[in-house]
Parts: structure tokens; C-alpha cells; sequence
């Protein structure tokens, strides 16, 4: 949403609270949890995951590296999640022709 008039022209900020954002940040946090899961599974030696045979998975080297990326992805996941959570980004420009003064604001959410 923008406001525009003949010497000010202000465009409004929604900040991260996007449609993508929630989606990217739901996608990153299953596929960790998936590879963290088969991780387990392959030091387990137990199928947790019906569809994916873990057997076949030894866990040194590779159950070591899905494990790394699968707790990787969860921390990825949870700073992505707080963005989300703080609206990091969210305000207005404010462009003023007249004075040539341009104002840029963010709101401050960690109050």
C-alpha cells in the first residue's frame, strides 16, 4: 500500500511476514527434521522412517553428515521463525520532493 501525493510520496513496508517466508521456513524445518530423523535411524540401526530403508545408510561417514545438516537446518529454521516472529523489516519510506528529504523507518519490535 503506497500514498502518494504531488510532493510526498510514502510506500508502506509489510516487513517478513509473508506468505514465502512461512512456507520456506516450514519446507527448511521438515527436510532437517527428515534428515535428522534418518540420522538417528542409521545409529540406531532402526527403520523410524517407514518409506526410507535406513539400513542401507551407515552412520559413519553418512549418517554423521544428514545428522550435522539436520541440526543445521533446524537451527536455520528457528532464526528464520523469529524473524517471522519480530516482523523484522516492517515500516515506511517517505520521499519528499519539495524539501528533497527522504526518511526511511522501521519499527522497532524488541520493545
Amino acid at each position: 500500500m503506497n500514498w502518494r501525493s504531488k510532493d510526498i510520496w510514502i510506500e508502506f513496508l509489510r516487513g517478513s511476514r509473508k506468505t514465502s517466508n512461512f512456507f520456506w521456513s516450514f519446507i527448511l524445518f521438515l527436510g532437517s527434521l527428515g534428515f535428522l530423523v534418518v540420522g538417528t535411524s542409521s545409529y540406531l540401526d532402526k527403520n523410524l522412517i517407514s518409506v526410507f530403508p535406513s539400513q542401507e545408510i551407515l552412520f559413519f561417514p553418512q549418517g554423521i553428515v544428514m545428522s550435522f545438516y539436520g541440526i543445521a537446518g533446524l537451527f536455520m529454521s528457528s532464526y528464520l521463525w523469529c524473524i517471522i516472529f519480530w516482523n523484522v523489516g516492517n515500516g515506511y519510506d517517505q520521499f519528499n520532493r519539495k524539501k528533497g528529504i527522504v526518511c526511511i523507518f522501521r519499527w522497532d519490535s524488541l520493545d
